[in-house]
């Protein structure tokens, strides 16, 4: 803070105090209604005849009769009025509507892709889940979060192998947009403001004990320990799904493997922006 700055903000608080000191100078020094009248100058004394002693009589009747005092009643105090109750905060609208409307303020996205990529029933308990079962290494496809891609997997073949198509990539591109378009702060805030919702709903799937915020970055950590891996993917069809050729990829958890079906440059996206936000969660939490 500047000396000039400094010197402001002070300044109220001097004039403030100033004012106060004046206030009790003149409480202190303010003539009273009950001093004494002054006494006048002593008169220079002259010789006078001495009266002759009044009789018994004549000092009665000399003697003035003290004048009636009246007496104030007390004064009626008027009792201070009780203080208004503080109204109660009204409950906290945990809906979907209410959920995606919070999201939709903070987000610089419209709210037509955040409605159309966030699925429209139990928002909450889904995050719940879905943070749950990546910290798990796990997925529930059934307990989606956000809707699946329109577009398909697509995949093309050459030298008699089958390769991940760049364009599947693209379909996951509006998901990175809408989680980029958070204000990392004001993500933080609105998870704050549902916390306790939030931490309700986990502890009846997990650990009553356990803080949710725990949860959190340790599916963050899940994910942030996805590899980079060179371009093109090879992958192989078992007659059900496509699998990775490259065995270490295959055993990669679950949730790491759906982090590499975003391709390559959108997944740096999301690991710059779950960085951000797992330094934000743990120096709130500090």
């Amino acid at each position: 803070m500047s000396e000039e700055t400094e010197k402001k903000s002070i300044t109220p608080h001097i004039l403030i105090i100033g004012a106060i000191v004046v206030i009790i100078l003149a409480v202190i020094f303010w003539p009273s209604d009950d001093e004494p009248e002054p006494v006048p100058a002593e008169q220079p004394v002259t010789q006078q005849e001495e009266p002759e002693p009044a009789t018994e009589t004549e000092e009665f009747e000399r003697t003035p009769e003290p004048e009636p005092v009246e007496i104030e009643s007390e004064r009626e105090v008027e009792p201070m009025p009780e203080p208004e109750p503080e109204p109660e905060p009204e409950p906290l609208d945990v809906s979907d509507d209410a959920v995606k409307a919070s999201l939709a303020d903070i987000s610089a996205s419209n709210d037509e892709a955040i409605n159309r990529i966030l699925m429209d029933e139990a928002v909450l308990q889904r995050f719940v889940v879905a943070v749950t079962n990546v910290a798990n290494d796990e997925l529930a496809t059934n307990y989606r979060l956000v809707s699946p891609p329109e577009q398909s997997f697509r995949v093309y073949t050459q030298a008699g192998k089958k390769w991940i198509d760049a364009a599947s990539y693209k379909r996951y591109t509006p998901y990175v947009d809408m989680l980029e378009s958070f204000e990392n702060e004001a993500l933080l805030d609105l998870y704050e403001t549902y916390q306790p919702d939030i931490q309700q709903k986990y502890s009846e799937i997990g650990d009553p004990d356990r803080d949710f915020d725990n949860v959190i970055v340790e599916a963050i950590d899940q994910l942030l320990d996805t590899p980079e891996v060179p371009m093109p993917v090879e992958v192989y069809t078992d007659s059900v799904a496509y699998k990775y050729a490259d065995e270490q990829l295959e055993n990669l958890s679950s949730p790491q493997k759906q982090l590499l079906r975003t391709g390559p440059d959108n997944m740096r996206r999301i690991k710059a922006k779950l960085r951000e936000l797992k330094a934000l969660l743990q120096d709130n939490g500090s």
